[in-house]
């Protein structure tokens, strides 16, 4: 398998330097959206996920950090992007927690990954494909808009995946909410936690964590409200332990719904 050129990744640290993640300087970036997601989903231990459009990884290295027992297999289609988390799992030795597979969401079933698992996560495009401007560059089109997969074809994969009472979490816009808690339910995953999640006190919810339970009865709870910057622009103490280390020092280059503007 070949590399990407080192010229071309730019490289973020967690954890006080004992997690790091290379991706793309130009192509399709993470944002906070992964940080958040990593953070809010609950794995418990011995448990298998799967990472639905894994991207450069940065989902499947958070939890692998933060849950050692744990088995996880990212699915990513494009293929930078695979070579991309390949080559951050191998860089940080989660090889043996961590599989990253090629594989269209359409067609993957339990068979790519073991048989049904625990867990499934995923932050999807959170953009209609007849919406907004699509962006001329193919890494961050898919990432953005549904035109590879709809949000319906990301749940039924997850449905097809998922064990008897096994969960689905996602990330989704908060304007969204009707939609995708409609398209959860009717397929067969309750929702049953949600969590809106606020750039500031101040502000409307941009986003939110939904967990999902396949086959599970009616009936959610709603989680105090995370937000993420103080007034003074810099990220509140429970952001900052997302990171690991006092994160004043990242700019607004990983900010709230980078992949939604």
């Amino acid at each position: 398998m070949r590399k990407i050129c080192m010229s071309i990744y730019t490289t973020d640290t967690f954890f006080n330097g004992q997690l790091s993640v290379k991706q793309s300087r130009h192509g399709y970036r993470f944002s906070i959206d992964a940080v958040l997601l990593a953070h809010l989903a609950v794995v418990r231990p011995g448990e298998r996920v799967v990472d639905l459009g894994a991207g450069c990884g940065i989902v499947s290295l958070l939890l692998a950090y933060k849950y050692p027992d744990i088995r996880l297999y990212g699915i990513e289609l494009q293929q930078e992007l695979v070579i991309a988390a390949k080559d951050n799992v191998s860089a940080n030795h989660m090889q043996d927690q961590i599989t990253i597979l090629q594989v269209d969401m359409k067609t993957l079933t339990t068979g790519f990954v073991g048989g049904p698992v625990d867990l499934v996560i995923s932050n999807p495009p959170y953009r209609k494909s007849g919406s907004g401007r699509i962006n001329p560059d193919s890494q961050k089109a898919l990432a953005r808009h549904e035109i590879n997969i709809t949000l319906e074809g990301v749940i039924m994969t997850a449905l097809r995946l998922l064990k008897r009472a096994g969960r689905f979490v996602v990330i989704y816009p908060a304007e969204r909410m009707a939609d995708i808690l409609t398209r959860m339910s009717s397929a067969g995953i309750e929702p049953k936690w949600l969590c809106m999640i606020h750039s500031s006190q101040k502000t409307h919810a941009k986003l939110m964590v939904i967990e999902g339970v396949k086959g599970g009865r009616p009936g959610m709870k709603i989680a105090p409200p995370l937000i993420i910057y103080r007034e003074d622009g810099t990220y509140t103490p429970t952001v900052e332990k997302m990171f690991g280390r006092q994160v004043e020092a990242y700019p607004n280059k990983i900010y709230p719904g980078a992949d939604y503007d």
